[in-house]
């Protein structure tokens, strides 16, 4: 690894980017950091409070600060919030500096895992047609990601390999 680049996974809420970073991290013996478990212990308050109470401008900029200090750590696995990548700032550091990865998977299966989140601030506000508009949305963005993983039919273990295998050939 670069002393620089990080690897950084990137995609929907619900992808798995925060169980399929803990698990590349332990096979590559290196620290993991989830960026919305970090913002959620600096502010002592959850993704969806911050959303309610201080609203969804203010945690942007709060996950821009967080997440480009986050990438300044040295060969990290980090896993992205869901919709970090869409911040130019932040996708510009990960495209010029990091090794990125978008678990991309179908709509369906997306839907089924984050339409009765309560942990989710844009899902529960969200239609079902929203969140399929969100997800075509964000796609596009995600698709300028290093790596995609089509995740669809993998196991965890299945999608780590994939990922190893992309980044020791990187």
């Amino acid at each position: 690894m670069k002393s620089k680049e990080n690897l950084v996974f990137l995609g929907m809420m619900g992808s798995g980017k925060s169980s399929i970073g803990s698990l590349t991290a332990k096979k590559l013996q290196i620290k993991f950091i989830d960026v919305d478990k970090e913002i959620e212990r600096e502010l002592g308050l959850s993704i969806s409070k911050i959303f309610e109470t201080k609203g969804e401008d203010y945690f942007r900029k709060f996950e821009e600060k967080t997440t480009l200090k986050l990438l300044k750590i040295n060969s990290v696995v980090v896993s992205l919030g869901g919709g970090a990548f869409m911040n130019k700032v932040i996708r510009k550091e990960i495209l010029k500096n990091h090794i990125s990865f978008w678990l991309n998977w179908n709509n369906e299966t997306l839907l089924n895992r984050i339409k009765n989140s309560k942990k989710r601030p844009l899902a529960i506000s969200s239609t079902e047609n929203e969140l399929i508009d969100l997800i075509k949305k964000r796609s596009n963005i995600y698709s300028k990601a290093l790596y995609e993983i089509k995740c669809d039919k993998l196991s965890k273990n299945e999608i780590v390999k994939k990922v190893l295998k992309n980044y020791e050939t990187h």
